[in-house]
């Protein structure tokens, strides 16, 4: 890289500083969850363009190894377990991002902490969808290193680590592993010709203003959109809306018939995604392509977004954090682990995505 060149940009880079320092010389990856699942994406190519052409998006995924090898089965909870028996078992994916930027405090790998959390269950029918955002500040027990940051799992264990932790915490076994590159997706952004989002208020953050109502962004515009938090009056809780708004809008432009009209812009929208994603070394091609037939029946409309039931936010020494409600949030990994939250959806209205978030 050149001395004059910069590293990518972050949303937390642009959320807390408008004038971005220069960035370290070498080229990093930064990744960050703005996006729900992967196999959906392979769902529109199975679906809509047919199976030949599956080997040019799913040969385009990277994999990350080892993710579970290091974790005890005897330890790990028990798979989940549908009230209703279907013809397969519900999935589970830790969907995660990382800032690779942050130099790490002693005993944390390099890598950063993990922005976002989230995890998405297929059902067992195949016919529905649940994504759950987990605030990266959540103060939580992580095995072996006590109570911080869920995010700083990430930072001291890696995936495995972070898994752990999150496995301790909802007794949800995870299935799947995945994380997205967020510059790719800012590629998908402009791949589909913009991406409409729907604003409460006027908000402004770096060089854009966001009016109220309906507003057609762009790659650049969507960076600083997701990126504000500071001038939004729930902060984090807002951001975490704001990301799966952008997610929900840009799988339904990704679903329109105006994308599979135009072979270019479709080719280029999913070669975007799958170069910006990385999941585990136990989700061959052959299972993506399975997995996206059992699921062509899901669609945008069939997935249901909440965040994780909070009690509040708090202090924990000079550390800001976000304190869980754990009475209503066993109530939902209960549900999940029957395979019920969709049914239940009512009992956390105020933890569901709004239809015009701030």
């Amino acid at each position: 890289m050149d001395a004059d060149e910069r590293a990518p940009l972050g949303l937390d880079d642009l959320a807390d500083d408008e004038e971005a320092a220069p960035a370290p010389r070498h080229r990093v990856r930064r990744t960050l969850i703005v996006v729900g699942s992967l196999v959906l994406v392979l769902v529109l190519v199975v679906g809509g363009i047919g199976l030949f052409l599956v080997d040019r998006y799913a040969g385009n995924v990277d994999r990350v190894g080892d993710v579970f090898a290091g974790l005890e089965e005897e330890t790990r909870p028990a798979p989940a377990t549908p009230a209703e028996a279907a013809g397969a078992e519900p999935l589970t994916f830790l969907l995660v991002g990382s800032d690779d930027r942050i130099s790490p405090e002693d005993g944390e790998l390099p890598g950063g902490r993990s922005d976002a959390i989230m995890l998405v269950r297929f059902t067992a029918d195949r016919q529905n969808a649940q994504l759950i955002s987990i605030p990266r500040d959540s103060w939580v027990n992580i095995p072996g290193r006590g109570m911080n940051k869920i995010n700083a799992s990430y930072a001291f264990g890696g995936p495995s680590l972070l898994i752990q932790t999150v496995e301790e915490l909802t007794q949800l076994r995870i299935d799947h592993y995945v994380a997205i590159d967020f510059e790719g997706l800012i590629q998908v952004t402009d791949d589909l010709g913009g991406v409409d989002v729907v604003v409460a208020e006027t908000t402004s953050n770096g060089p854009y203003t966001f009016q109220a109502g309906t507003n057609h962004l762009n790659g650049e515009q969507a960076r600083w959109y997701l990126a504000e938090r500071k001038t939004l009056p729930g902060g984090d809780f807002d951001r975490v809306r704001r990301q799966q708004q952008y997610l929900q809008s840009m799988f339904g432009k990704l679903f329109s018939s105006d994308t599979f009209s135009s072979p270019s812009r479709l080719d280029g929208a999913l070669r975007a995604v799958t170069s910006a994603v990385a999941v585990d070394d136990g989700l061959g091609n052959a299972d993506m392509v399975s997995l996206a037939l059992s699921l062509r029946g899901v669609t945008p409309e069939s997935i249901d977004f909440f965040t994780a039931p909070v009690l509040g936010t708090g202090m924990e020494g000079p550390a800001s954090v976000v304190y869980l409600d754990s009475t209503a949030g066993e109530r939902m990994w209960g549900y999940l682990r029957n395979d019920t939250l969709g049914k239940n959806a009512a009992e956390f209205a105020n933890e569901a995505l709004p239809e015009v978030p701030r």
